[in-house]
């Protein structure tokens, strides 16, 4: 689910468009933009009823419009029907944006009750400080703002969209989907979408067999179980994981995997000198969102103080200059043995 940042969720925003509870303004904006775009998408679909389109919907690009335009459209009214919609796409593209969007400022503290003007900002979130965002603030105006979510923000919005589409998801399966799609949004929901019609009506439930079996990410040699082998320090499965890496690179880059490991003992080593060490004070520290996620940890802390945490780590920033051709010829995936060997050894 997107970040509220202090303004509606997406659910808040796509629930409210699909009840035709409309806002005279909608200003869409953020980095992420699989949420713009399903919003934008379902705006033009509710807005105006499909036979009105031809005369109540108007369009314009950024790149292709000026401000003026838009405002004369926002402030007509609709033909034979109870409302417009206008909308601006691409608004980042307009020349000296951010000092155009500001002239809308006047027309948002006074908005035409049957027009519905969208605004859609993509790759950066206006200023609060803005004329527009001042005015809008005070106005009957949404403000939905769709962040760039971060790796272990994932977990949340793939189980959310499984929900949607009615299928459930094992937490397994979910970080693999994080481990091997990642971001953007709607890469990873895209492969969810091709898994579901994969699978069929007939599974309810997304597993990671299922994911194996159709996307042909190894439910048995990945990083997640890499993890899982290191936080038990069971050496021989380590080396197993690593030698299947190097038979598949395309799958497994280095570069990925060691990004994995840097994340899991940079928060190891915060959890071996965190004092609290309950469930809920080590979720929040290392910023977890599940119990499941914070199994491997809890496996770490058996096995690793902090002084040996921060060997791995130091072993991890080693393999990270090797890679780049300092102080090694080797190839990626002989530098990750040698960099597993150094974690285990690490004292």
């Amino acid at each position: 689910m997107a970040k509220k940042s202090n303004g509606p969720s997406f659910r808040e925003v796509m629930s409210s468009i699909k009840k035709h509870k409309f806002a005279p303004v909608y200003i869409l904006m953020g980095e992420e933009p699989y949420y713009l775009d399903e919003l934008t998408r379902a705006l033009e679909n509710n807005v105006v009823d499909e036979a009105d389109r031809d005369f109540n919907s108007i369009v314009y690009y950024g790149a292709d419009s000026d401000i003026g335009s838009v405002i004369a459209s926002a402030q007509q009214y609709p033909v034979m029907a109870d409302r417009q919609l206008v909308m601006l796409k691409e608004a980042q593209s307009m020349f000296n944006a951010k000092s155009q969007l500001d002239k809308l400022a006047s027309y948002v503290c006074r908005p035409n009750n049957t027009t519905v003007l969208v605004v859609v900002y993509k790759g950066d979130a206006l200023s609060a400080t803005s004329q527009l965002m001042k005015s809008a603030k005070d106005a009957d105006c949404v403000v939905f703002r769709s962040d760039k979510l971060r790796d272990y923000q994932l977990a949340g919005p793939i189980a959310d969209y499984c929900v949607s589409r009615g299928i459930g998801i094992d937490d397994k399966a979910v970080s693999l989907l994080c481990d091997y799609i990642g971001n953007p949004l709607s890469k990873l929901f895209g492969e969810i979408d091709k898994l579901i019609v994969a699978v069929g009506n007939d599974v309810k439930r997304i597993t990671p067999e299922l994911i194996e079996r159709n996307i042909g990410i190894s439910k048995d040699f990945n990083t997640f179980e890499l993890v899982k082998a290191l936080a038990r320090k069971d050496y021989p499965k380590s080396m197993m994981i690593v030698e299947y890496f190097s038979r598949n690179p395309k799958q497994n880059p280095g570069v990925m995997v060691v990004a994995t490991l840097f994340s899991f003992f940079s928060k190891l080593f915060v959890a071996t000198v965190t004092k609290d060490k309950s469930d809920a004070s080590l979720m929040s520290e290392l910023e977890l969102k599940s119990p499941y996620a914070l199994r491997d940890y809890r496996d770490g802390l058996q096995y690793y103080n902090a002084r040996m945490a921060l060997g791995a780590i130091h072993a991890l920033r080693e393999y990270d200059a090797q890679s780049k051709g300092i102080g090694s010829a080797q190839n990626e995936y002989e530098l990750l043995k040698e960099l597993i060997f150094k974690i285990f050894t690490a004292n």
